[in-house]
């Protein structure tokens, strides 16, 4: 008796399931969107080709920026710690008000549906509104300086990390919770018991994320005022000395390649 299982032809399975009408039509407006998008908002190619021919002519901008100057490096190394130092600050102040934002926000922790509610939609506004535009409405507060650039990267974070916490917190496994509840814990110590440990690797990787993007975007910050080496690198290209400018990021980037190494060894370590 032959085995009928082996000897039947098998078809492949299909790769992609097959859309139904609404999954067509979400095709069709997204690459309307996306068509429309390029057409609007690209630059066109004669453009972009005679911009490209300026940038690399003997009186363009990349002939003037090289070689970079490098005779002010003692000043602006010290503008760079100063941005290094408003990344660290409003990073980590933007962490620590960041945890209790995600716990309200989280389904299983929050006190009331309304908190919840309340904690997510100002999570959102922090992570909507640009940091250039926080930095502002914190030097109308505070006045110019590295102050407003760190009030501006801590609620910046709040937002970035607030985000990736509460969804951290609420992909936990539900089971040590309800054990710890059926025994009577409070709601803060089923947080310091079992939600905090489990969470512990993904808060450090988000945590060191921020921290990179904190030391990107703190240079920025002083484009507006709010210090650091930004406030620099504006005065640099408003003068034309576009051999400083090339000087100083440079500077900014080798800052931020050494933050990006130093916070991957410390998630290969930690996680």
């Amino acid at each position: 008796m032959t085995d009928t299982s082996l000897s039947a032809p098998r078809s492949a399975p299909a790769r992609f399931r097959q859309p139904g009408l609404l999954g067509y039509v979400a095709l069709l407006a997204v690459g309307a969107l996306v068509i429309s998008s390029l057409v609007s908002t690209a630059p066109a190619p004669d453009k972009l080709a005679n911009g490209i021919q300026r940038l690399f002519a003997p009186s363009g901008l990349l002939t003037q920026m090289f070689p970079p100057d490098f005779s002010r490096i003692e000043p602006i190394s010290w503008k760079i710690l100063e941005t290094l130092q408003m990344a660290v600050a409003g990073c980590v102040l933007g962490l620590i008000f960041a945890l209790p934002f995600a716990i309200l926000a989280t389904d299983r922790l929050s006190p009331h549906p309304i908190v919840r509610t309340a904690a997510r939609a100002l999570i959102a506004l922090f992570r909507t509104v640009p940091d250039l535009v926080w930095a502002i409405i914190f030097i109308i507060i505070v006045g110019l300086g590295p102050a407003a650039g760190v009030m501006a990267i801590m609620v910046d974070k709040i937002g970035f990390a607030g985000r990736f916490f509460a969804e951290a917190m609420e992909e936990t496994d539900p089971g040590p919770q309800d054990a710890l509840r059926a025994i009577g814990a409070s709601r803060l110590g089923i947080i310091g018991s079992a939600i905090l440990p489990a969470c512990l690797p993904s808060f450090t990787a988000t945590s060191l994320f921020a921290l990179e993007k904190s030391v990107r975007g703190s240079a920025a910050l002083g484009l507006v005022g709010a210090g650091g080496i930004g406030v620099d690198l504006k005065v640099a290209f408003d003068l034309f000395n576009y051999d400083e400018a090339l000087a100083i990021i440079l500077m900014m980037l080798a800052l931020v390649i050494a933050v990006e190494q130093g916070s991957g060894w410390i998630r290969r370590k930690l996680i």
